[in-house]
């Protein structure tokens, strides 16, 4: 009897013995005689008769073909599939066969004397009892293609091919088929990756106002297949050489052809082909206690140069065992505060900054520990080298060494002190209960607006449910004279480092105060690099006191590490105001647009009936014009064509347009915040839960929602931003500069700038030294702006001053850099939070 595995063709003995003669990886086996695959790439078949029957092998290296045995005129086979090696043992006939871990090599040796051993490495389990063989199989296949490789159908080969992409890291299309004229069957079918070729040029592409962006790189990757006369499909071609960076395997899965592949197993397989031995942690990581991985994490802490504490655990409620463990950088957190603290002469200096690196562990099924969560980025300075045997854990792990030498050698060992060991720090083991409660910023009266009841008890629980999962959850409370909840304030990690990254402008946005019967919710918002709104903290403001607003600031300081913001945008409230100035002194403070909008909104309602245009009128007037003159002339029109002349509001609100309008005070940096907030109002989507009789926890809950979808929405971004390339206007090298540094969203703004330029003429240029003075204007534009240029620092100003309110070079600084022959963008006009780079 014969048999043979799918994907492999059938041959009499005599065609075996003649495919084997071209095949000089193979050895022919006979009775009695041992045969051995050596190291290959691709091992090709080999066939082994025994008892007069044979069996089909594929020794294994990156692709393992299904196995069979046939033995006494009776067989059995099942078709095993691997990702990982195991060792196995099988019994047949009270014989062993044993699968050692050897690399890229398969060993088949069978004695017919009576003895049968048979070792298969790199291959999956194998359970024989009697005449049959039993195969576990897995799920995950680490295929590399071959030229000459057979698969029972295309499908299958479309499988293979996909499982192969999704480890290499790039996406795959079904590309052309030729399929037969008498059957219709597919003769052949090629597929490529998703970047291959170009897309055609179409008449009506100039006429799209948001045009596709490019994907094809023209990438010559691709596999073919034919079909054989036995109906098997055979691999005829095979590039494996891509022009495009592949994407990373935390990722792999949002690629088009790769959605059904989770992101396990993309960290499983990434982890499967690149080890961790470069000792630097990564997801999915195994260990075989919660020791080993402490010690990894702590050897790891030493080369970059920290020092690493052991925080929360979290214990099964059945056997105690570890569940979960996470280990943190010595500065995590915020020493909390002590009563005691003003009675100590010589107070302890301040360690915990609030850093975020950590390393989360948890218990899997098959008993090892694996790494869930990884935070690489510190918010300080890291130890030098010559320092790193001073600080805490790699003193312990010094001592251990110390100890673990001297027993091996055999030394004999003196008992001494600890404190020549170890260096403590007086109070580093107490373990104190955190505390938020600020005792020291007590408001001197009582808060002003009432809670409902049972709200405080609801938002404490709520607070300390949050902060026991996750103790870098902070949050903060302000009592008032009667010991009651007045203030509280709270952020996460995320928020954290969305203002770490972010948090040179902040807006301070107590819209919701416009609404009656809303809860005091008032957060801390700026803008991302993809010009998407953030959140950086949040509190509920019970009391609106100057001294309510200086400690809600002071407590924002203290969350976020004492990093102050460059520009503070805010509501036009006197006591609001006082508090920034106290707080922040050195920050600029100007009304925010979008505040002052919403207030011209409300006290304009009745307009919104008598004009649909109305809105659209004001919303140009505040957030279009960034020239005075077109400002002020587009303010006047309006009150002449609404009859807002004698309106008391808008003449105070005009009054003072220098504090909001974006018309004026261009010198300072505003991120162009207002027209994000244009496009996404915050309050109105928390409106409904912000209610004063409703419950605070839908609200909590509501909000964690929209953050989420913040953040995903930034993933979305990201993801968006590695795989498709903003197409270009024209063949420019100052325009490839910009799209490889720029997020997508500020290239789309960067190219308009450089499209208007093309418009631009210079009328007229004087020289003093140095320093050279343009006069420009658009094309039939009377019009003009003064552009400066150092020829010597080459740096260029513009009287607009678009880059120093907004961070991107206009249309007429990018006039006179081409106009002095600079085809380059200088990197002293690229922000940092502007580029794709804006977190790293």
């Amino acid at each position: 009897m014969d048999s043979c595995e799918p994907g492999i063709e059938s041959h009499t003995q005599q065609e075996d013995i003649e495919t084997e003669r071209q095949i000089s990886t193979v050895s022919a086996i006979d009775t009695g005689q041992e045969s051995q695959s050596p190291k290959s790439s691709f091992v090709e078949e080999s066939q082994v008769v025994i008892g007069g029957e044979r069996e089909c092998g594929s020794p294994n290296v990156s692709y393992v073909e299904k196995s069979q045995v046939g033995i006494d005129s009776e067989h059995d086979s099942e078709t095993p599939t691997v990702s990982s090696v195991d060792k196995s043992r099988e019994e047949i006939d009270d014989e062993d066969c044993q699968s050692p871990k050897v690399s890229s090599v398969n060993k088949l040796e069978m004695d017919f004397a009576g003895e049968l051993e048979c070792q298969s490495p790199n291959t999956a389990s194998m359970d024989m009892s009697g005449v049959g063989v039993t195969v576990k199989s897995e799920n995950d296949v680490y295929v590399v293609p071959k030229i000459g490789m057979e698969f029972e159908s295309e499908d299958d080969a479309y499988q293979c091919y996909t499982r192969y992409a999704v480890l290499e890291g790039f996406s795959i299309r079904k590309d052309f088929v030729n399929k037969s004229r008498i059957s219709g069957v597919v003769v052949s079918r090629r597929y490529t990756c998703f970047r291959q070729g170009y897309r055609p040029t179409k008449q009506h592409d100039g006429n799209l106002r948001k045009s596709r962006k490019e994907t094809r790189t023209g990438c010559l990757a691709h596999m073919t297949i034919a079909r054989q006369p036995n109906g098997k499909f055979r691999v005829t071609h095979f590039e494996t050489k891509h022009n495009h960076e592949f994407v990373t395997p935390s990722t792999t899965y949002l690629l088009p052809s790769q959605k059904r592949l989770n992101f396990v197993q993309a960290v499983e397989a990434d982890l499967a082909s690149h080890p961790g031995m470069d000792g630097v942690p990564k997801l999915g990581m195994g260990f075989d206690s919660e020791d080993h991985a402490y010690e990894f994490y702590n050897a790891y802490a030493g080369r970059v140069g920290f020092s690493v504490r052991k925080d929360y655990v979290n214990r099964s409620k059945i056997d105690g065992a570890v569940a979960s463990r996470r280990f943190t950088c010595f500065r995590e957190g915020f020493r909390q505060k002590d009563k005691r603290d003003s009675n100590v002469k010589r107070p302890r200096k301040e360690t915990r900054i609030g850093c975020l690196a950590q390393l989360v562990i948890s218990r899997q099924p098959d008993g090892k520990y694996r790494i869930t969560h990884f935070e690489e980025k510190h918010n300080h300075e890291l130890v030098a080298a010559c320092r790193v045997r001073m600080l805490r854990s790699q003193k312990r792990l010094a001592v251990a060494q110390v100890l673990d030498g001297n027993l091996v050698d055999g030394s004999p060992m003196q008992p001494k002190p600890a404190t020549e060991l170890l260096c403590r720090t007086s109070g580093d083991c107490q373990d104190l209960s955190y505390d938020p409660v600020d005792y020291k910023s007590k408001l001197p009266s009582r808060r002003m607006r009432e809670m409902k009841e049972g709200e405080a008890e609801r938002i404490q629980l709520y607070f300390q449910g949050k902060h026991s999962k996750n103790p870098s959850f902070f949050y903060a409370i302000q009592l008032d004279a009667d010991d009651q909840i007045a203030n509280v304030f709270w952020a996460d990690a995320k928020m954290v480092m969305d203002y770490s990254d972010f948090g040179d402008v902040v807006c301070f946005d107590v819209t919701c105060r416009l609404y009656p019967d809303c809860k005091p919710f008032a957060p801390f918002i700026g803008v991302n690099h993809h010009k998407q709104l953030v959140i950086f903290g949040a509190a509920l403001l019970y009391d609106e006191t100057v001294e309510s607003h200086k400690w809600l600031f002071q407590t924002f300081l203290e969350a976020m590490s004492g990093k102050k913001p460059k520009t503070i945008l805010s509501d036009d409230n006197a006591t609001l105001t006082e508090a920034v100035h106290s707080v922040f002194p050195e920050a600029h403070h100007r009304l925010c647009a979008w505040h002052v909008y919403q207030n011209v909104l409300k006290q304009l309602s009745h307009m919104f009936v008598s004009s649909d245009s109305f809105i659209n009128d004001l919303s140009s007037c505040f957030f279009n014009h960034e020239e005075e003159e077109d400002f002020i002339d587009a303010w006047k029109a309006m009150l002449s064509i609404y009859g807002l002349w004698e309106n008391e509001w808008m003449h105070e609100t005009f009054e003072c347009r220098e504090k909001w309008a974006i018309a004026y005070e261009r010198h300072n940096f505003c991120a162009d915040i207002n027209s994000a907030q244009l496009h996404e109002n915050f309050a109105a989507n928390l409106k409904k839960y912000l209610k004063s009789d409703a419950d605070v926890l839908p609200f909590f809950k509501h909000l964690g929602k929209v953050v989420n979808d913040w953040h995903y929405r930034e993933l979305e971004s990201n993801y968006d931003m590695s795989q498709h390339m903003p197409r270009l206007m024209g063949d420019v090298i100052l325009l490839k500069q910009a799209r490889e540094i720029y997020t997508s969203k500020m290239f789309e703004l960067f190219q308009l700038e450089y499209e208007t330029c093309l418009n631009i003429v210079v009328n007229q240029c004087s020289e003093n030294g140095p320093l050279c003075e343009y006069k420009v204007s658009i094309y039939g534009q009377t019009r003009e702006y003064t552009v400066t240029f150092n020829s010597v620092e080459e740096n260029v100003a513009c009287s607009c001053m678009k880059f120093e309110f907004m961070g991107i070079l206009c249309s007429h600084a990018l006039k006179v850099l081409d106009y002095r022959n600079i085809k380059l963008l200088p990197t002293k006009y690229i922000l940092k939070r502007w580029t794709k780079e804006a977190r790293v």
